[in-house]
């Protein structure tokens, strides 16, 4: 039964001529899908419309050929063509009473063409601002092309209507839109009626409204989605300068959608960004407008989010990540079951799928777009098979989530722990700076496990493979995690490197154990993700000269796929960690390393206390070959199967961790499926000759 105290929550809101049945607004939001992955993107956003979301939005969607991002994969709406694939998810998102928008986006100076080869347009002739740096740059739109501009957008939103849209969203924000590109003094140096005062930048964004009200018509409502405050100085388009283009043109949209800055800056993780970090950006906004207003922040909290409408700071509670880590959250707060809420880590390997322009995951929910692909829905498991129960040997991400998973399904569960505390490699990992979030991987399945009467936890309980043999269990999974690496094999190093014995050398392991090295420390990183980074700053707050070394040519090079690496590069610069870029260290020496120019191979030596080797792992599954080799041992134990998972098959992020846990769980007992594939996908289909 709902608590009072979230009955705000749940009252409907008029947007234009409709009326959401709720404030729970899923804001648009990549998947790495788009164009490719049609149904499987379909299916993800009906699960939200089963879970209770009032209005949902697709992701970006290209409006126009003239105007594409490739590599990366959104959604297109270039000709009539690609109305039923997105009919399909107008009707999915339908299915259990939400609004369906879609996001039109033109992406100005942020479209390179690459697929079509068109010349990009933009309010001015600039070099094209992409994550890649193409070396394209769009001309300045004439008359015609603004007119052209126009006719397109009219287009679009006569498609968008008639695939079953309710709302039509305007994307003008996070640098990608072709609206902020006008809005902005930075991207817009014109001198006619289109540039120089905020009236004549709005000028395109007027029409565009305007008409396309007139092209949709009375049936559907037309949102318009801007950055709260580009961050660029004076040239940008400001926080100040926002709020008076919204009271020139208060009633204009109906719907103001407010996010901040670039991506980065809206999106920035849990380490960077609290929830409801945009606050005072947006806060005042409402009174400005008669049109309602919706914002994001990571909201997780119905706490946080119930302050956000009383204080009159938000109409609608923005959501994108939440609504990835639990499609089912407003069902849940709706239900009075908070506790179940499986809330946003703010890791962001989910924005990492339109990164690296494949399917998406979800640290926290590894059922997200999987939904179609697989058949699984991130609240319900199938049935047990014909076993009865199942031991698991380690209780980290994957051991939990597998637990959790074939609890609900019904087996009888056992986890053995060798320490004294759930979580494995996240218990520890969430002790480091800015990572406290992630412990909720952790604290999520501790709970949901303390809820089930067929799964028992035992502490301190090292198992051996004869134990294993021993305790008469059908099935065993192996998810004793990995261990850091002491001998440097990584990328830089596929053999051990040379190392003195005089010089104290650490791994990860030993930091986030306590034993953290002062003085003067070389930290090697070759790993490239969090980690390097994570502990450079834990030394330098704990008082050590850090100077951290990579082969990169930037900091935490993969983080820029998490939308952080920028942070990253300026925390450490803050705290006096010197950067060493592009260079590897090629050995240990006595008083400190040796490194070498990774394109050049020039030497220079630096001198340190102690190293940090932040490399690779190696997986902890002695466990598993002992019993492997035992195989024929199996059916006299009474032993069906066993199976490794996680980062004790091969090491990655949490997020391959629970969904190995997960897979483990849903594959149990099921029909072996040979060589087929284990996923549904899409083929496309050849065209007549």
């Amino acid at each position: 039964m709902r608590d009072p105290r979230y009955d705000i929550l749940f009252e409907p809101v008029k947007i234009g001529p409709l009326t959401a049945k709720n404030r729970f607004y899923q804001v648009p939001h990549c998947n790495g899908g788009g164009y490719r992955d049609p149904s499987a993107a379909a299916e993800m956003r009906r699960i939200k419309s089963e879970g209770g979301w009032g209005v949902i939005f697709t992701e970006q969607t290209e409006m126009h050929h003239t105007s594409e991002i490739t590599p990366f994969i959104e959604l297109r709406l270039w000709d009539d063509a690609d109305i039923p694939a997105l009919a399909r998810m107008a009707k999915a998102m339908h299915q259990h009473g939400a609004l369906a928008g879609i996001q039109l986006a033109y992406s100005g100076i942020n479209g390179p063409n690459l697929y079509t080869k068109e010349v990009p347009r933009g309010p001015s002739a600039l070099p094209i601002r992409t994550f890649t740096n193409d070396p394209v740059q769009a001309r300045a739109m004439d008359k015609q092309d603004i007119r052209d501009l126009r006719r397109w957008h009219r287009n679009a939103f006569k498609r968008a209507k008639l695939a079953g849209f309710d709302l039509v969203c305007l994307y003008g924000a996070h640098g990608f839109g072709i609206i902020q590109h006008f809005l902005s003094t930075a991207t817009n140096q014109r001198s006619d009626e289109y540039g120089g005062s905020l009236e004549n930048r709005s000028r395109l964004m007027r029409e565009l409204i305007e008409e396309g009200r007139d092209a949709i018509g009375d049936t559907c409502g037309l949102t318009l989605r801007l950055s709260l405050d580009e961050m660029i100085g004076e040239l940008g388009f400001a926080n100040s300068e926002v709020r008076d283009m919204i009271e020139m043109h208060a009633d204009l949209p109906d719907l103001w959608d407010l996010a901040h800055g670039a991506w980065e800056d809206c999106s920035g993780p849990s380490r960077f960004k609290e929830e409801a970090a945009q606050e005072s950006l947006v806060s005042g906004i409402k009174t400005l407008t008669s049109k309602p207003v919706v914002g994001v922040g990571r909201f997780t909290s119905p706490d946080v989010m119930v302050r956000m409408i009383r204080s009159g700071t938000l109409d609608f509670i923005g959501c994108a990540r939440p609504s990835i880590a639990d499609p089912f959250l407003p069902k849940k707060v709706e239900e009075g079951r908070i506790e179940d809420i499986r809330e946003c880590i703010g890791c962001n390997i989910c924005i990492t799928g339109d990164m690296t322009m494949s399917i998406s995951r979800c640290t926290q929910n590894p059922t997200f777009m999987e939904e179609w692909r697989k058949g699984w829905h991130p609240e319900r498991m199938q049935a047990k098979g014909d076993s009865d129960s199942v031991l698991i040997v380690g209780a980290g991400p994957a051991g939990l989530e597998a637990a959790r998973a074939l609890g609900l399904r019904g087996y009888q569960v056992a986890i053995a722990e060798a320490g004294t505390e759930l979580g494995g490699r996240v218990a520890r990992e969430c002790r480091l700076p800015g990572l406290s979030a992630w412990g909720r991987v952790r604290d999520y399945r501790q709970y949901q496990l303390s809820q089930m009467s067929n799964v028992d936890v035992y502490f301190e309980s090292r198992l051996s493979a004869e134990d294993i043999l021993a305790f008469g269990f059908q099935n065993i999974a192996i998810a004793t995690g990995s261990i850091w690496r002491r001998d440097g094999v990584a990328r830089a190093h596929v053999v051990p490197m040379p190392v003195d014995p005089a010089m104290p050398v650490y791994t990860p392991d030993d930091l986030m154990g306590g034993n953290v090295p002062t003085g003067n420390v070389v930290l090697f990183d070759d790993d490239h993700y969090y980690m390097g980074g994570v502990l450079a700053e834990l030394m330098a707050r704990d008082g050590a000269r850090v100077t951290l070394v990579t082969p990169s040519a930037y900091v935490s090079d993969w983080t820029r796929n998490t939308l952080e690496q920028g942070a990253i590069h300026r925390r450490l610069a803050e705290l006096g960690v010197e950067i060493v870029l592009n260079r590897i260290v090629t050995r240990i020496v006595p008083d400190g390393v040796a490194t070498a120019c990774a394109y050049t191979g020039t030497r220079h030596d630096i001198a340190a206390d102690a190293v940090v080797l932040v490399t690779s792992r190696q997986q902890d599954d002695g466990v598993w070959r002992e019993l492997k080799a035992r195989r024929d041992e199996w059916a006299d134990s009474g032993i069906r199967s066993i199976k490794v998972i996680g980062d004790a098959e091969a090491p990655g992020p949490i997020a391959w961790a629970t969904y190995a846990g997960h897979r483990f769980a849903r594959e149990l007992d099921e029909l072996d499926i040979g060589d087929a594939l284990p996923f549904r996908r899409e083929v496309t289909a050849l065209a007549a000759e």
